[in-house]
C-alpha cells in the first residue's frame, strides 16, 4: 500500500506534467509543479495541511500557475465522456453545482481509471460543513440564528440531493455513490474548495491550488466603521437616507470582491495565484476566499477562527427599532467580534432612546453624522445594549464557563487512551453525558464516525463559546462607556 508521502509526490509529478508550477519559468523539472515558491507542509495550529514558503516571498508575487486544462469543472470532465455529456444534456432542470457534484461522484466511482485520479486520492473523506450535522450538533449551537441556519443547510443538500438521484440511477452509480452521504460529501467538497470562473457558476476544482489554507481579510483593508459608512448626504427622508447606504453596501460589496488573490487569467489561460503579503521562509502562504462571518464558514468551509475581525454578533430588536432603522440595511445592526457594538446600531438606538418630540433637525443631523446627541442618551444606549448581552447570555444554556469546561472534556472524550466506565461518565457535564448515552459509549471503542461527530460537536461549542465571548466582551465595552460618561 503507498504511502501519503508517495501518492502526495506522484500527485505533484501528476500536476507537473499538466502544467501547473510554482515558477514563472517554463523549463523547470517536471519531477514535482512545487518546490521554487511553495512546499506542502503541516500547520498543525493553523489549517494542518497546507502550502509553506520555500523562499521569501513579495506581496503580489504569482506563487502558482494553474493551466485551465487542469482545472476539474463540468466542462472538462464532460469532455473526456461522451455518456456523462449525454446524460448531463437531458437533465438541464439542475443547477450547475448539482451537475458539478454529479460529474465529481461520477469520477469517484471510476477510482483508478480516472483520468482525475491523483487529485482525487487526496481529497478529504468527510467534511464539517452545515449540512452534514446531525440533529445533536446542531441542537449544540443553540443560538437560534445558527440551528435555523444548520437547518435550512441540512434540508437544502437533501433536496437537491433527490433532484439529482434519477441522473445518477442513469449513470448507472453504484448504490454507495448514489447516497445522501456521498452527496454530502460532494457537495461538500464543491462549497469549500471550489474557485471561482467566469464561464461556470459552480466554479471549479484547482489541483494544488486548494491546498492554501484559509487567510481572513486583515487590517490592511479599509474596514473601519464612522461616518464614512453612514448615509454620506444628510436627509430628513428615510428614502433618500436608504439609496445612500445602499450605495454604501454596493461600495463594499465591490471591495469585498476584490479580497481574492487571485483569479482565472484569460490572458494566460490558466488560474494564477498571488502571495497577499511578504511571506518570509518556512511560513504558511494564505489564501483569502472572501468576508465571512464563523457562521458563515461554517457553513461553507466546515471551520471558524477564533480570531475573526469579520464576525458579527446579531441581537433580537424590537420591531419598532428596526421601523426606525430603515435608513440602515437590518444586517448592518450587529455587534463586532470585539465586543464593539456597530455604527449603525448605536446611530440607531441613539435615536430612538430620545422622545420622539425631539428628533429634529438638529438631531438628525448628529445621528447621522455618527456623533451623540448627549451623554444622559449615551448612557441610555450603552445600558440598553448592556443588558440586552445579559439577557441572551441568560437565556442559553451553557454559561461560559461551562462550554469551556465541556470543550476540555470532548478533548478527554478522543484520547485514543481512554476507557470510559459508568463511573467515569458520571464526572462529565450533562451534554457530554447525553453525547456518551447517544453513541453507546460506555465501555465501547470509539469508531471513525463516532470522532467524525464528536469533531462536529466540538465545532458546535466552539463556535457558540466565541458567540458568548462576544456578548461578554460588549458588556464589559459598555460599562467602560458609562464609567467614561458618568466620570467615574
Amino acid at each position: 500500500m503507498e504511502s501519503e508521502h508517495q501518492t502526495m509526490e506522484q500527485f505533484l509529478r501528476w500536476a507537473a506534467e499538466l502544467g501547473v508550477s510554482d515558477s514563472i519559468d517554463p523549463s523547470r523539472s517536471h519531477d514535482s509543479c512545487l518546490g521554487y515558491s511553495l512546499s506542502v507542509a503541516d500547520f498543525p495550529l493553523a489549517g494542518g495541511r497546507g502550502l509553506g514558503a520555500v523562499r521569501e516571498l513579495r506581496k503580489g508575487e504569482l506563487v502558482l500557475k494553474v493551466p485551465r486544462s487542469a482545472l476539474l469543472t463540468t466542462e472538462s470532465m464532460v469532455a473526456k465522456d461522451d455518456n456523462l455529456r449525454d446524460s448531463i444534456n437531458l437533465h438541464r432542470s439542475l443547477s450547475s453545482t448539482q451537475i458539478l457534484s454529479v460529474c465529481l461522484l461520477y469520477e469517484m466511482s471510476k477510482w483508478k481509471s480516472s483520468f482525475w485520479y491523483p487529485y482525487l486520492v487526496h481529497l478529504p473523506r468527510d467534511y464539517d460543513l452545515l449540512a452534514t450535522f446531525g440533529e445533536f450538533e446542531k441542537q449544540a449551537l443553540q443560538v437560534e440564528d445558527a440551528v435555523w441556519a444548520a437547518e435550512k443547510a441540512i434540508a437544502k443538500s437533501k433536496s437537491e440531493w433527490k433532484e439529482a438521484v434519477t441522473l445518477m440511477k442513469e449513470l448507472d452509480l453504484k448504490p454507495k455513490f448514489q447516497s445522501l452521504h456521498a452527496w454530502n460529501w460532494a457537495s461538500s467538497t464543491i462549497s469549500s474548495r471550489t474557485l471561482h470562473i467566469p464561464w461556470d457558476s459552480a466554479g471549479c476544482l484547482c489541483p494544488v491550488g486548494d491546498l492554501f489554507n484559509y487567510d481572513a481579510p486583515g487590517d490592511d483593508l479599509n474596514t473601519s466603521e464612522g461616518p464614512e459608512t453612514a448615509p454620506q448626504a444628510f436627509s430628513t427622508t428615510n428614502q433618500e437616507c436608504w439609496n445612500s447606504a445602499e450605495e454604501a453596501e454596493h461600495v463594499a460589496e465591490a471591495q469585498s470582491e476584490r479580497l481574492t488573490d487571485g483569479g482565472f487569467d484569460g490572458d494566460a489561460n490558466a488560474y494564477c495565484l498571488y502571495a497577499r503579503r511578504n511571506y518570509q521562509l518556512g511560513e504558511q502562504v494564505l489564501l483569502c476566499y472572501g468576508t465571512y462571518t464563523n457562521l458563515e464558514l461554517l457553513e461553507y468551509y466546515g471551520f471558524i477562527l477564533e480570531e475573526n475581525s469579520n464576525d458579527k454578533v446579531f441581537i433580537s430588536l424590537e420591531t419598532s427599532l428596526y421601523a426606525l432603522a430603515s435608513s440602515w440595511p437590518k444586517d448592518s445592526l450587529y455587534i463586532h467580534q470585539d465586543g464593539k457594538p456597530s455604527f449603525a446600531l448605536v446611530s440607531t438606538l441613539r435615536l430612538w432612546l430620545i422622545p420622539q418630540s425631539q428628533r429634529d433637525k438638529s438631531v438628525m443631523r448628529l445621528v447621522y453624522a455618527g456623533s451623540q446627541i448627549s451623554v444622559k442618551n449615551e448612557i441610555l444606549v450603552m445600558k440598553w445594549v448592556s443588558e440586552k448581552c445579559r439577557s441572551v447570555l441568560r437565556d442559553l444554556p451553557t454559561s461560559l464557563l461551562e462550554d469551556t469546561v465541556i470543550l476540555q472534556d470532548i478533548d478527554k472524550l478522543q484520547d485514543p487512551e481512554l476507557r470510559l466506565g459508568q463511573k467515569g461518565v458520571e464526572a462529565f457535564s450533562s451534554e457530554v453525558r447525553a453525547f456518551v448515552d447517544e453513541n453507546h459509549l460506555i465501555d465501547g471503542g470509539f469508531s471513525g464516525k463516532i470522532n467524525r461527530r464528536m469533531s462536529k460537536w466540538r465545532l458546535s461549542v466552539q463556535w457558540r463559546l466565541r458567540y458568548k465571548r462576544t456578548l461578554a466582551d460588549c458588556i464589559s465595552y459598555c460599562n467602560e462607556k458609562i464609567n467614561h460618561l458618568s466620570g467615574t
